[in-house]
């Protein structure tokens, strides 16, 4: 019998055209935009409640093809199961223990995936993390140089300041700081290939006498108040919400008193941190980022403060993480022949639907970045800040 759509499937006026295994194929709206190809029948009765979970999988099983723009396509689906999926689809998601074991596999499941695949679509200085974009028509390159010296700003960040950056990543940051702000650095990850990219690229650069980089876990980190200023990009999505308060108390005992820590990450739109729904963020869970919990704004700073230290300004910067997102979304589809050659096809795969879906997200409210930065006061409760923000701006 030749293939047929769910009756609720044909009734919906979207710009999408589907075709069938069997070479039949149906228009759903007059102008399609984007064709699904699916290649197997069993596809088509999860059709009839598509979840983003469901479409994702099949896409990266290849049961499924995408045509069109990878991010009108992202788009196109999401108006697809917001249509057909019933209310209560998701379901709470099974959290593990995050143990210095796991988390070290869930960072080696995401950032070893091959350092020369990241350099298709990053940034020269290889910045995997929300770009700060003071113009429109600001270049990735730009926009990620713009970050780091936001954040340094930010941190007050003066010669001689001793900075730890945890989950340093390919050293971007680090680099930076000491380069541009005469700092001395201690960075950490829990990538071995980004150690060794990182640590090559310090050596060329010449700062390996103000830059040190390890393999150490953050619960690891020396507790004595060394460090003059902390900053964390990208990190506290992957430690774990029943974590959260020994992470920031970690932080805490690692700055000397009238320090500061920034904390640079993807948050939660829902208040309880429960992942994105119609299934995205268990698309996500199992197929991007293993065991990553997002907390909401308010659980962070919550964490923060309980640790000892004083929340003195916040950014929500959701809008910039859309456009990098989607400037990092369009360098891998202009790279897609390269890429292949460098990892896996499911990988592959995984990675398109996951940069232009997030840049998607994003854009819609879905999930939000926020900067939030906090002192530790001296014991009488003084700190060094500035009165006021004008300094960031000068």
């Amino acid at each position: 019998m030749l293939g047929q759509l769910p009756p609720a499937l044909q009734r919906l006026h979207l710009p999408l055209r589907v075709k069938l295994w069997d070479g039949n194929q149906f228009d759903l709206g007059p102008d399609p935009q984007v064709t699904i190809l699916i290649k197997e029948p069993q596809v088509v009765t999860q059709l009839a409640h598509p979840s983003l979970d469901q479409l994702g999988s099949a896409f990266v099983d290849g049961k499924l093809e995408l045509e069109g723009d990878i991010g009108e396509a992202v788009r196109v689906c999401d108006q697809l199961s917001e249509a057909l999926l019933q209310p209560g689809h998701d379901t709470a998601p099974q959290r593990v223990a995050h143990d210095k074991q796991t988390d070290a596999q869930s960072i080696a499941y995401h950032y070893d995936v091959s350092n020369a695949f990241y350099q298709l679509w990053l940034d020269r200085d290889m910045a995997y993390s929300c770009a700060y974009f003071r113009e429109p028509d600001d270049t990735l390159d730009e926009a990620q140089s713009n970050k780091f010296d936001h954040l340094c700003r930010k941190l007050r960040l003066q010669a001689g300041d001793y900075l730890l950056d945890v989950g340093c990543g390919w050293g971007g940051l680090a680099r930076f700081a000491a380069r541009e702000y005469g700092a001395k650095v201690f960075g950490i990850t829990l990538s071995k290939e980004q150690l060794a990219l990182a640590r090559q690229r310090v050596d060329e650069q010449g700062l390996g006498d103000q830059v040190e980089l390890q393999i150490l876990d953050y619960r690891d980190l020396p507790q004595d108040g060394r460090f003059d200023k902390v900053v964390s990009v990208g990190m506290f999505e992957h430690v774990g919400h029943a974590n959260l308060p020994l992470y920031c108390q970690t932080l805490f005992a690692a700055v000397r008193e009238g320090g500061l820590v920034m904390n640079h990450g993807i948050t939660a739109k829902a208040v309880d941190g429960r992942p994105v729904g119609k299934g995205a963020g268990a698309f996500i869970d199992r197929y991007v980022f293993p065991n990553g919990e997002l907390p909401h704004l308010s659980m962070i700073t919550a964490a923060v403060c309980e640790s000892g230290l004083e929340v003195v300004d916040v950014e929500s910067l959701r809008l910039h993480y859309a456009r990098t997102l989607s400037l990092w979304s369009q360098n891998l589809e202009n790279q897609l022949h390269r890429a292949a050659a460098l990892v896996p096809e499911q990988t592959l795969r995984i990675w398109r639907l996951y940069l232009a879906g997030c840049a998607y997200a994003f854009t819609r409210g879905w999930i939000n970045l926020h900067q939030v930065l906090a002192v530790k006061p001296y014991a009488d409760g003084r700190h060094d800040l500035p009165w006021t923000r004008d300094d960031l701006y000068r």
